[in-house]
């Protein structure tokens, strides 16, 4: 990368007040040393514990959802494509922070995952409880990745709605972002 495109990329970090980022593939290593490094500098901020908390859990969640969707797309075409898409930011926003995570998704998934998110939104704080203790009591499936918990435990921890976009990138890609505010 060019000094030029450099600047630009610091330029764009800096007007959305990015704490910390990191984009490219995200592997359960790489998600461990990165949740010891957001811990780390959330610590040396001196912020309160429930903040270090719930920025270091969300964080750990996107991060997990991300390493997740490449997961469940190994073997297929699209497995390289999706599996360097990653990247995640934690930024100050107003008075709070929030962690913003993004990586392609097939467009096919799309629908399924809007659909969940827009559920999750319409839900207040006490509804948010009552579904994450429904889904604790399912039973997981086999091969599945968890009793898909990771996005409720976003929303419940998250001081406002959850934000999210999904972008058409061509006929079988689009970029999927998730912002939860804390």
């Amino acid at each position: 990368m060019n000094g030029n495109r450099m600047i630009q990329l610091q330029q764009a970090l800096s007007s959305e007040n990015v704490l910390i980022s990191f984009s490219g593939r995200f592997t359960q290593g790489i998600i461990e040393e990165l949740g010891e490094a957001v811990k780390n500098y959330l610590e040396n901020e001196n912020r309160p514990k429930n903040d270090i908390f719930n920025i270091f859990a969300i964080f750990i969640e996107q991060t997990q959802n991300i390493k997740n969707y490449i997961t469940v797309k190994e073997g297929t075409p699209a497995h390289d494509r999706v599996a360097n898409s990653g990247i995640v930011l934690i930024g100050k926003r107003n008075s709070g922070n929030y962690v913003s995570s993004g990586n392609l998704i097939e467009n096919v998934d799309a629908p399924a995952l809007a659909r969940r998110i827009d559920r999750l939104t319409a839900l207040d704080k006490a509804e948010l409880k009552k579904l994450y203790k429904e889904e604790m009591k399912k039973d997981v499936s086999p091969g599945s990745l968890g009793a898909g918990l990771g996005l409720i435990d976003i929303a419940r921890k998250s001081s406002a709605p959850l934000e999210y976009s999904i972008i058409n990138i061509d006929e079988r890609f689009s970029f999927f972002t998730l912002t939860a505010i804390i």
